[in-house]
């Protein structure tokens, strides 16, 4: 019985993953920064699309935090 127990506080433990962090850009190709939020200042000049998106995926892309947001 305590093996079991052990077992499978062991497997719960190691199967837990953070939530990602979610972040947004601006959809166009030239967008060179990823916001924390949606309502940040400096997404009020994207004339395209603001798209929701993991911050793996935003570095990836090669974006970094806007100034507004560090």
């Amino acid at each position: 019985m305590k093996y079991t127990l052990l077992l499978l506080i062991i497997i719960y433990l190691t199967s837990f993953r953070p939530p990602e962090t979610k972040v947004y850009m601006c959809g166009s190709t030239g967008a060179k920064k990823y916001h924390l939020k949606e309502t940040c200042r400096g997404l009020s000049s994207c004339r395209s699309e603001v798209v929701k998106t993991t911050l793996k995926q935003a570095q990836g892309f090669g974006l970094t935090l806007c100034g507004w947001e560090d």
